[in-house]
């Protein structure tokens, strides 16, 4: 009888600090937002974390688009809130998010759109576009 030996590794985990994780990212502060907001200015909010695969999904989409089109980031303040600190917080509760992974455009205070856990390269564009449409309209 011949035996074949089956190693099994458990996953390596690699913690990094958040500013490692993606760069260009802007992580939210209570008031950061609102003030950007309160100015009248375009906001693509991205409700994340750092463990959620959804999230790192949308996050590929995201920057794949930024880095596409400089247009992007010259007429959208792009911020990221931390699920894990702020699913509680006012701002959360104001939008009434329902979870993490969720991307939410807006002008001012007026919510332009939406995506609840979409991973879609087409939805995530069709959101930015409306965001990138309102801020130079």
């Amino acid at each position: 009888m011949q035996r074949r030996t089956l190693l099994l590794a458990a996953p390596a985990v690699l913690v990094l600090p958040r500013h490692a994780l993606a760069s260009e990212r802007v992580f939210y502060t209570p008031g950061l937002a609102e003030e950007a907001m309160d100015q009248g200015k375009t906001v693509f909010l991205d409700f994340w974390t750092y463990w959620c695969t959804t999230c790192a999904a949308q996050d590929r989409v995201i920057a794949d688009l930024r880095a596409s089109d400089p247009a992007y980031d010259a007429a959208i303040t792009f911020i990221t809130v931390d699920w894990d600190e702020y699913s509680d917080a006012q701002i959360s509760r104001d939008l009434g998010i329902p979870r993490r992974s969720t991307l939410v455009a807006l002008m001012g205070r007026e919510e332009i759109g939406r995506i609840v856990a979409g991973t879609s390269r087409q939805d995530i564009k069709t959101l930015m576009d409306a965001a990138l449409v309102a801020a130079t309209s």
